[in-house]
């Protein structure tokens, strides 16, 4: 199986390369060969990478900066969205795309289903559900997956941020009133393989749609920083405090759900797919960055 991944250093595709085996080659595109905003070089591309299945990793990922450039971000979210669902559909083959919690504005009191209203509070928010919205209209064979609070090994998250700030300070001020489902991108890369093969083999219509595919359990930001930091002590690093502080101690530019949790039932009805509790993954990626990769996992 041969897939076709738009992007090259984010999180996701990063994982899918080191996920891949024999029986699954990876190809990941980005610019400035294929460049999202750009709809000839998007149809160019992916029709000369002859994929049997197509990834739409790429996004505008700068939560905060898209309040000021939500012009760019509906560009690259909404309208390249657009651009890979129509290439993908004159193909004839699968895509997978990614989205996001930010599409929900967070004031429901449990985890989001995929039929709940959205309502994003941001600009970010608003490119991400336009992608999602092109992507159902142009793309029959679609599976549209929202996920929320990644993490890895690789590039920025929330994760090597915290070990890089507790190697200076003894104390670090995180918030605790915004509650969500931490998800390792390697944990996602797997299931991603798996649902990529079955949308191959399977042209059953339940398959297509919007699925939620976030790690099991709940976390608020603080209890994600103190798993962390436990984590590291148990390699030599020093103790540090997490000290609770609520969104509103911690300004940023682009409003925040309170609420990030999605219901992954229907993913693991249709697929059969359940990614792990978080504690474990993340536990397993602070190892990584710590010690180094082990041949049994992340």
């Amino acid at each position: 199986m041969r897939i076709a991944v738009t992007g090259l250093q984010g999180q996701i595709v990063t994982a899918l390369h080191e996920r891949s085996s024999e029986e699954t080659e990876i190809l990941a595109l980005g610019r400035p060969q294929l460049d999202l905003t750009d709809r000839d070089s998007v149809r160019a591309v992916l029709n000369d990478a002859r994929s049997d299945v197509i990834v739409n990793a790429a996004a505008y990922t700068a939560v905060d900066k898209a309040e000021q450039e939500e012009a760019l971000a509906m560009r690259v979210n909404g309208e390249g969205a657009g651009h890979v669902a129509e290439a993908a559909a004159a193909l004839g083959v699968p895509l997978i795309h990614f989205s996001t919690d930010y599409v929900f504005n967070g004031s429901a009191a449990c985890p989001y289903r995929e039929d709940d209203p959205t309502a994003p509070l941001g600009a970010y928010g608003r490119s991400k559900l336009e992608g999602e919205r092109r992507v159902a209209a142009l793309c029959p064979k679609s599976a549209i997956l929202r996920t929320a609070w990644v993490y890895s090994p690789f590039g920025v998250n929330f994760v090597r941020t915290m070990l890089r700030l507790g190697e200076t300070r003894e104390e670090v001020g995180v918030v605790a009133d915004q509650l969500g489902n931490p998800t390792s991108a390697i944990d996602i890369a797997e299931a991603t393989l798996r649902i990529a093969k079955r949308l191959c083999e399977d042209g059953a219509p339940q398959l297509r749609g919007v699925f939620h595919i976030t790690g099991a359990g709940d976390a608020c930001w603080a209890d994600v920083a103190e798993a962390i930091f436990a984590r590291a002590e148990t390699h030599g690093r020093k103790p540090v405090r997490v000290r609770r502080i609520a969104t509103a101690d911690y300004p940023t530019p682009a409003r925040r759900p309170a609420n990030s949790r999605l219901d992954n039932t229907k993913l693991s009805q249709i697929y059969g797919v359940a990614l792990p509790d978080w504690r474990p993954s993340l536990a397993a990626c602070v190892d990584r960055l710590l010690v180094g990769p082990t041949d049994g996992g992340a």
